[in-house]
C-alpha cells in the first residue's frame, strides 16, 4: 500500500479513482504526575504518535476494502484537548488503483 501526501505518486499511474477513505482514533491517555516536564512531554508525543500509528492502519484498511493499492492526497489533522488530555487524529485521502 503506497501512501503519500501528494495528488499523484511518481512512476505510477492512476487507473481509477475508489473514493474518500478516513483513519479516525481517539485517546485519553493515562494522567501521569510528573514534576520532569521533560518526561511528560516525550510521554505525550510518544501517545500522539501511537494515536496516529492506529488511524494510518484503520484508513489503511479502508483503503484495502475498496480494493485500492494506494491512498493519494492524505491530509492529517490532530486534535489535542489540553484540559482532558484527549488526542483526536483524523487522517483522510482518496483511495486509487495505480499500476
Amino acid at each position: 500500500m503506497i501512501l503519500t501526501t501528494t495528488n499523484s505518486i511518481e512512476g505510477y499511474k492512476i487507473q481509477d479513482y475508489l473514493g474518500i477513505v478516513t483513519g479516525v482514533n481517539v485517546s485519553m491517555p493515562k494522567a501521569t504526575f510528573s514534576f520532569n516536564m521533560k518526561k511528560y512531554y516525550e510521554s505525550y508525543e510518544n501517545k500522539i504518535n501511537e494515536v496516529k500509528e492506529v488511524a494510518f492502519q484503520k484508513l489503511k484498511d479502508n483503503a484495502i476494502a475498496l480494493k485500492a493499492n494506494a491512498v493519494v492526497g492524505i491530509k492529517i489533522d490532530i486534535e489535542t484537548s489540553p484540559s482532558t488530555g484527549i488526542i483526536m487524529i483524523s487522517i483522510t485521502g482518496t483511495a486509487v488503483k495505480v499500476n
